[in-house]
This record gives structure tokens, C-alpha cells and sequence, in this order.
């Protein structure tokens, strides 16, 4: 058994269910903020202002369990710091293509290599079409970056 399958052998699950169901974003200008995400055809689930120092917006991806918060007085972490956050995707080819249709500017798709030891970007998705494997990129006008992974076939257990 690897060192984390023995780790995780060890650990008691809790007691109750935890689900990740919010990631905040720190943003600057938070009307252009939901322009945006709006404009990728997010739902808006709540816009809530509560005088000039505290404003809250929530968005939902579609399809997605999990929703962002941005506004005012939410975060201290500077506008654009959220990095790599994932949304993934059936397919990662027409996810690129209807982000590119709405203005949005996408990495070409790539994969990694390990062959030095480290992960190396290579362009092209996986050459094997592996669930995980394919990847592009994209920032919103803040500069937080989207981490877009294709996933066709989960992993057993998820």
C-alpha cells in the first residue's frame, strides 16, 4: 500500500457530510465581474447589497453544484489572486469553442508530460484521450485564472 492509501486507512470519517459549495473570488470591479460571468451564461443566484461597504454576488456554473461569491467586503486577498480554480467539462473542444464565441480568450488545449520528473506543458490534448489528462486555460477581467479539465469517464469511487 502507498504512504497516502496507508494514510487514509488510518483516518476516521466524519461525522457528517461536507460539501465544497462556495469558492469567493476577489475582484475590483464587481458590476464588470458579473458582466462577465453572466456573459458565460453563469446563473446569477443572489446580488445582495447592504450599503457601499458590503455587496455579495453568487453565480453558478451550469451544471455545477458549487458557486463563486465576489463583491465587496468578502475578501482581503488582492483582485485576480484566485489561481488554477477547475471547472471541468465533458468536452473540452466545445467548451473552448463556446468560451471563444462569447469573447472569452482560451489557451489552446494542452496535456503534461512527466518524462523529466516534472509535470511539462505539451500542446494538444493527451494522446491517449485520458479522462483527467486535457487541459486549456482562461482569466476572467480581474486576472483569476480558470483551469478548464476534461473528464469523460470518472475514477472509480468519485
Amino acid at each position: 500500500m502507498s504512504g497516502t492509501q496507508a494514510d487514509q486507512a488510518d483516518i476516521r470519517p466524519p461525522a457528517v457530510g461536507m460539501r465544497l459549495e462556495v469558492v469567493v473570488l476577489p475582484v475590483a470591479d464587481v458590476d464588470r465581474a458579473l458582466a462577465f460571468y453572466r456573459g458565460l451564461g453563469w446563473r446569477v443566484d443572489a446580488d445582495y447589497e447592504a450599503g457601499p461597504k458590503f455587496r455579495i454576488v453568487q453565480l453558478t456554473p451550469p451544471g455545477s453544484a458549487c458557486s463563486v461569491h465576489f463583491g465587496r467586503g468578502l475578501t482581503s486577498a488582492p483582485p485576480g489572486s484566485a489561481r488554477g480554480t477547475y471547472l471541468v467539462v465533458d468536452d473540452l473542444s466545445k467548451a473552448r469553442e463556446d468560451l471563444l464565441g462569447r469573447g472569452v480568450e482560451v489557451s489552446g488545449v494542452y496535456h503534461n508530460t512527466y518524462d523529466s520528473g516534472e509535470p511539462e506543458r505539451v500542446d494538444g490534448p493527451s494522446p491517449d484521450g485520458r479522462s483527467y489528462a486535457s487541459f486549456a486555460t482562461f482569466d476572467d477581467p480581474d486576472g483569476n485564472t480558470w483551469l478548464l479539465q476534461e473528464v469523460t469517464q470518472r475514477a472509480p469511487g468519485r
